[in-house]
C-alpha cells in the first residue's frame, strides 16, 4: 500500500491560497484589458504570489484558528498585496505564451 493511501492529505489547506486568490482577482479588476487574463497567466500569476509568501497550512479546527489569526493580520494581508502586484508585473513582462 503506497504511503498517501494510508493517509488524507486531502484535508491538508494552504488558507493562503484563498487569499491570493481573491488579491488576484481584485487586482485584475484595476489593470488595463490589454493584461492577458487566459487561465495559465492568472494561475501564473497566482503560483508566483504563493512562492513568495509564507504559507497559512492547516489540517485540523486549531490550524483554521491560527490561519484565520494570520490572514487578519495587516502585516501578512500587505504581503500578499505587494506579492501579487509583484507577480502581475512579472507575468505581463513574460507571459508563458506568445
Amino acid at each position: 500500500m503506497a504511503f498517501t493511501d494510508e493517509y488524507d492529505f486531502d484535508l491538508l489547506r494552504n488558507e493562503a491560497e484563498i487569499l491570493v486568490i481573491r488579491e488576484v482577482e481584485l487586482q485584475l479588476k484595476k489593470e488595463p484589458e490589454t493584461t492577458c487574463r487566459c487561465n495559465e497567466c492568472v494561475v501564473d500569476m497566482a503560483a508566483i504570489a504563493l512562492n513568495s509568501i509564507k504559507p497559512l497550512y492547516r489540517f485540523s479546527l486549531l490550524g483554521t484558528l491560527y490561519a484565520s489569526q494570520a490572514m487578519s493580520e495587516q502585516a501578512y494581508a500587505d504581503n500578499v498585496k505587494n506579492a501579487v502586484t509583484q507577480a502581475i508585473k512579472k507575468v505581463k513582462r513574460n507571459p508563458a505564451h506568445d
